[in-house]
């Protein structure tokens, strides 16, 4: 974007927002509107429904996808039930800032499918409007080739022994048409 437009980081953690801007002052980006939300309902995301040209979703998750350098994480316990409700949440409040022609990518660093493939499923199954597009093609159509990254489903699906780095997933979703407020 070279700077141009406003991009805004809403998460409910203050401080990951506040550790986000030494980031954004090395690499020199100058556009960026963080908000500090009570949850993905926060009020004051509501001037912003249907605006928005693309919202990325980095949603919590077990963070399976970080094992190989994470290896205590195994003894973790985890809430799944809770957590994908979250995830579920998090997505559908995410989709009403999503104008139509917009796009909406949902991730996570997580290698189940209940956090991706299951969360995705339910979703476009409830909002009509957005269909999948495939992610990798996306990248590629931008320069960046992630071989052997397409899920079945068209999704980046990046995995430790295959790409040799840490497990991730994305979702590229497109709102088409009239909008579904």
């Amino acid at each position: 974007m070279e700077n141009a437009g406003t991009l805004y980081a809403c998460d409910v953690s203050a401080r990951r927002l506040e550790r986000m801007r030494t980031r954004l002052s090395r690499a020199g980006v100058n556009n960026v509107r963080a908000l500090a939300l009570e949850s993905e309902e926060d009020s004051r995301l509501h001037r912003h429904r249907g605006a928005m040209d693309a919202v990325l979703v980095d949603a919590p998750c077990t963070g399976s996808g970080t094992l190989r350098r994470n290896p205590d994480m195994k003894w973790r316990s985890w809430d799944l039930a809770t957590l994908t409700r979250q995830q579920s949440s998090i997505l559908s409040a995410a989709a009403k800032l999503v104008r139509p022609g917009g796009r909406l990518v949902y991730a996570t660093c997580s290698l189940l499918a209940a956090e991706n493939e299951d969360i995705v499923h339910a979703f476009l199954a409830g909002h009509t409007d957005f269909a999948a597009q495939s992610a990798v093609a996306a990248l590629a159509a931008r320069g960046i080739f992630v071989p052997g990254a397409e899920s079945p489903a068209g999704h980046l699906q990046v995995l430790p022994h295959r790409h040799r780095t840490d497990g991730f997933f994305a979702a590229l979703l497109r709102r088409e048409g009239r909008s579904q407020l």
